[in-house]
């Protein structure tokens, strides 16, 4: 097989390659990589971690290069699927990695192959001239499941460096992104008492006790807006979905509420988790004899770095260089799985950045897409930010 050494096919022929997750299964996409850096980058170290836990979750990890500056580019190489809703709209065929109007149309087209067919290209032409420093690249599982089977596994067993500069490919139109929100979420459950609907006073409605939970948590939301970040807005707090009872002649003994509370850096997940806690409890208090009960926390972590070295200057002026435009930095609205190499920064003082082509708003729909335009600037940035950083060796490419 002929492998592509040029950005956008490339780019098409990791479209090309379907991973889905759920169920997550990365196998194919990430030998692709694995074999493309082998026989590309003469002298890279790659490997393939998966966990034990879930094997078919495998990542990609290549290195050249060693000592500092240590720098590692980073994105995942798992996509949202695609539901039969959505499949219906589609206008190309989602994983044909078709160009139409100067763009690639496909699922994982922007979110997240395009930067990483840049990062991909970007590490080849470092490797072929030679650097000074370590120069990682990262082609992550998991990602659109909350990556802790993916970067967070292997942060936490130590596949990754305390690197000096981390770039996190996702969507900020090639802004420089320095903070996003974390989540947690929650089910909260109402339990009362059927009944004939003819005579409701004999039984206990959940709904009615739920409706309660739902008011005071939209008051806690309306108290979250004095929590402010520069960048990313305020906390915040949604109640997302609700399920309860079963026919309109009868009184409900159950009902459900799933619960979305946004943090912004620096909320302490704990004690979020115990506002949730107090509110439920009192509104049970107000609701008794109905029952209320808050299941298990699912927590995603919040992200915030700063670009105040001497690594995060240079990477800021090969944005406005490139750009001719304030390179930021901004925040970043969705998650991404700079959170789980915060540790690792914190560990050599390190920044880390959020950074690739496109939009986030077209990531997760039908006729996702990637400008070309757009990509080029991404590779340009890169390139000039490697050049600047790791001293290569020979013409600028």
């Amino acid at each position: 097989m002929t492998l592509p050494t040029e950005l956008v096919p490339l780019l098409q022929a990791l479209v090309r390659i379907p991973s889905p997750n759920p169920p997550g299964d990365t196998r194919d996409v990430a030998a692709f990589i694995a074999d493309w850096m082998r026989a590309i980058t003469l002298g890279a170290e790659v490997t393939t971690p998966a966990p034990e836990d879930k094997p078919e979750a495998v990542s990609v990890i290549a290195t050249i290069g060693k000592g500092h500056p240590i720098v590692l580019v980073h994105a995942h190489i798992d996509t949202v699927p695609i539901a039969q809703q959505e499949a219906r709209r589609w206008s190309v065929d989602p994983y044909a990695a078709e160009i139409r109007a100067n763009r690639v149309y496909g699922k994982g087209s922007v979110d997240d192959k395009a930067p990483l067919a840049a990062m991909m290209i970007a590490f080849v032409e470092a490797a072929q001239k030679g650097i000074s420093g370590t120069l990682v690249l990262v082609a992550a599982a998991e990602e659109e499941v909350g990556g802790q089977l993916g970067t967070k596994w292997l942060a936490d067993n130590g596949n990754l460096p305390a690197a000096d500069f981390f770039i996190i490919g996702e969507q900020t139109h090639n802004h420089a992104a320095i903070a996003h929100k974390g989540v947690i979420r929650a089910e909260i459950r109402a339990t009362g008492r059927a009944a004939h609907a003819t005579n409701p006073d004999r039984g206990i409605n959940a709904i009615t006790a739920m409706a309660k939970v739902v008011l005071a948590l939209e008051q806690y939301h309306a108290s979250l807006r004095d929590r402010v970040h520069p960048l990313i807005g305020t906390a915040t707090c949604n109640v997302g979905v609700i399920h309860g009872g079963s026919t309109f002649n009868a009184v409900p003994d159950t009902c459900t509420i799933l619960v979305d509370r946004r943090m912004i850096p620096h909320d302490d997940p704990a004690e979020v988790q115990d506002e949730l806690r107090a509110i439920v409890a009192r509104v049970a208090a107000e609701v008794a004899p109905a029952e209320l009960t808050i299941g298990e926390f699912l927590v995603s972590g919040w992200f915030s770095s700063t670009l105040d070295s001497a690594l995060g200057q240079t990477f800021l002026d090969c944005i406005r260089a490139e750009l001719d435009e304030s390179p930021g930095p901004i925040g970043y609205l969705p998650g991404s799985d700079a959170k789980h190499v915060q540790d690792l920064a914190a560990q050599s003082g390190g920044e880390i950045v959020v950074f690739g082509p496109g939009s986030y708003e077209v990531a997760h729909a039908f006729d996702e897409y990637v400008d070309i335009d757009e990509l080029q600037e991404t590779i340009n940035i890169l390139r000039r930010f490697l050049n600047e950083t790791l001293a290569l060796k020979g013409d600028e490419g």
